[in-house]
């Protein structure tokens, strides 16, 4: 089923109370593909972060995906680090979304990339490559 298929999510039928301690995470456009995101921002004239875009990065390419070298992120042993122009389609962690290259330095670019792109945004995680689970794994553990 595509995301634009999915019904909204119902909050009045969950019990919403938040205990002192707890925390409650909602998602309020669950339903948005990423196309959406970038089409929403572009109407909407909406400033953003520079780190959205392309830029140069000393990379890894590990799994099949292109990762940042970092000191939490060491070399193994006969592994290439590759100077790139990347950009991150999910923001976060960016260890466990991984990178595609990409010149596009403007909403326009973003989303005519997107348009021409054959790979979801899902599909250059690669905490998604390392199991089926893994992003759910790491909400559980409290990494999110």
């Amino acid at each position: 089923m595509g995301p634009k298929k999915q019904r909204p999510e119902i909050w009045n039928i969950y019990n919403a109370r938040v205990n002192p301690g707890e925390n409650m995470r909602v998602f309020p456009l669950s339903n948005w593909t990423e196309m959406d995101v970038w089409e929403y921002i572009r109407k909407e004239k909406l400033e953003v972060p520079r780190i959205y875009f392309s830029h140069r990065r000393k990379c890894v390419r590990r799994n099949g995906q292109w990762l940042p070298v970092t000191d939490i992120l060491p070399l193994k042993p006969n592994e290439e680090v590759r100077e790139l122009i990347v950009r991150v389609r999910t923001i976060g962690d960016i260890i466990s979304t991984g990178m595609v290259e990409s010149p596009a330095d403007s909403v326009d670019d973003i989303i005519a990339e997107i348009a021409a792109a054959r790979v979801t945004e899902r599909g250059s995680r690669a905490d998604d490559k390392s199991s089926e689970a893994a992003m759910e794994d790491r909400k559980k553990a409290g990494y999110f």
